[in-house]
């Protein structure tokens, strides 16, 4: 099978990026192609047709290429829970979780087969795949058991490109010290250098491209210029990073940026909207008083709830409600404004009955079992009607108390109750439906209450869904890059 890969010196180089831009350029010439990642580490997770789990970044690789996300695209998913333990995706399917140590010993050849059975069913269906490498390929310590870099290059004998970020400095080096710890038939496939980031005037950077490729024989294909977040972080460290690009929209929205936060792809679209401003809120920080909170998903929620207690931050949010602030909990944050958390085996490492916020009349039992399904459903409110799809993806089975709570006081937000409530004010919200600001309608429906809190004018919600919205953005991500790389060596 025809594949190109894709690797880094470093994580965050920007391998992603460069994936599904080559994934839109390729798709753009005729090319029938398709992302691969063999083993992802992230919490932002997609759930495709048939109920599987996948890394979002490599859902959006794939709609960079014009196809419908699939499991095999990423066969491997572990989602960190933060105590050196990991739960274990194999072909969309949890295998429970497991200790940093012990993984690889349990899984590496089990997860082998997953990745040589994945590109066999991709390698029949597609004309080229672009793979791309996690982390480092040259991390010396980890290169026996590595399971998605040069392992799967060599299995393929796919071409591969060098990605480095010249912003972070020390890129030469990055690039040298790389190659040089490379086996050499490892460095044999590598066709080509990208320099990604890059500020200033090309002309300045010449004579070290020179020397480079005098010195390591490689060209450099590409000095592709930095570009403004255009894809979704993978991991939460990403957002400490993140700044919004709106620091006085009309409608400020913070988001409180739980330890274990996961899924915050679902505030790419609120980050899209001109006029709001997204904040990210660490815990230790104080609320203030924006226009909404947000508590988002999270791995591990039981934990996170009780950071907020320690921290003072669920007693900020309750007093934000009673004053009558709006606050939304998607997932894991719904599951923390209810009454309770029950976990009876443990499953998020203590057993036990927790306390939530006390802001919605629901009981959360955590199970064994995760729900992960696709959902096209009706709204309730902020309009009736609407149609509105996401996805679900949680352990837990919420549970809506009426033993003495006003049965007028709390609506079903969806035509499925099990889906979220709301109260009669419309100040609080819950929802386990991850994918919600995706909906153009629904997202100005719920933004114009916030608008009108405020005296301003609603905005129209006759507006496209994001997916429209992305598919702008990977045109552009694909002809900026297109325009700095040239991809014939690796075609040839």
């Amino acid at each position: 099978m025809k594949a190109i890969m894709v690797v880094g010196t470093t994580s965050h180089a920007g391998k992603s990026l460069i994936t599904a831009a080559i994934c839109r350029i390729l798709s753009r010439r005729g090319w029938r192609v398709a992302p691969f990642k063999g083993q992802n580490m992230a919490l932002n997770a997609y759930v495709t047709a048939n109920g599987g789990e996948m890394g979002y970044a490599q859902a959006v690789q794939a709609w960079a290429a014009g196809v419908v996300p699939w499991v095999e695209m990423n066969p491997i998913l572990l989602k960190p829970q933060g105590d050196m333990t990991s739960q274990v995706i194999i072909k969309g399917k949890s295998m429970g979780r497991v200790n940093a140590a012990d993984y690889y010993e349990q899984y590496f050849d089990m997860g082998w087969r997953a990745i040589e059975e994945s590109l066999q069913h991709l390698g029949n269906e597609y004309d080229l795949l672009v793979c791309e490498g996690a982390g480092s390929p040259a991390e010396i310590n980890l290169k026996h058991r590595d399971l998605t870099n040069m392992r799967i290059a060599k299995h393929l004998n796919a071409p591969t490109v060098l990605v480095v970020d010249i912003e972070r400095g020390g890129a030469f080096a990055h690039v040298v010290g790389t190659l040089e710890l490379l086996e050499p038939e490892e460095r044999a496939l590598v066709k080509g250098v990208v320099i990604n980031k890059f500020r200033g005037q090309r002309s300045l950077l010449e004579p070290g491209i020179k020397w480079l490729e005098e010195r390591t024989g490689i060209p450099v294909l590409g000095v592709i210029p930095y570009m403004e977040e255009l894809f979704p972080a993978e991991d939460s460290l990403d957002l400490l990073e993140r700044k919004s690009h709106k620091s006085q929209g009309d409608i400020q929205i913070s988001v409180v940026r739980l330890p274990r936060i996961s899924n915050f792809t679902d505030f790419d679209p609120l980050e899209s909207e001109s006029s709001v401003s997204v904040k990210y809120l660490s815990p230790k920080q104080d609320l203030g008083h924006p226009d909404a909170v947000i508590l988002p998903g999270t791995k591990t929620t039981i934990p996170d709830l009780m950071l907020l207690q320690r921290t003072g931050m669920a007693e900020a949010i309750q007093n934000y409600a009673a004053a009558g602030g709006t606050v939304l909990g998607i997932c894991g944050g719904y599951q923390i404004l209810g009454q309770m958390i029950a976990d009876p085996e443990g499953i998020e490492g203590q057993a036990g009955r927790f306390p939530g916020l006390g802001l919605l009349p629901i009981k959360t039992v955590i199970t064994g079992q995760k729900i992960a399904r696709q959902r096209q459903v009706s709204s309730n409110f902020p309009q009736i009607g609407l149609p509105v799809t996401g996805f679900e993806i949680h352990q837990g089975r919420s549970r809506v108390e009426t033993q003495g709570v006003d049965p007028q006081a709390y609506q079903p937000l969806f035509d499925d109750v099990n889906l979220g409530l709301v109260d009669k004010c419309q100040s609080v919200w819950g929802t386990y439906l991850h994918g919600i600001f995706d909906n153009g309608p629904w997202r100005r429906a719920w933004l114009n209450r916030l608008r009108q809190q405020r005296g301003l004018k609603s905005l129209p919600t006759g507006v496209a869904n994001y997916r429209e919205q992305r598919e702008q953005i990977l045109d552009s991500l694909a002809t900026q890059v297109e325009r700095h790389l040239d991809l014939s060596p690796l075609l040839s």
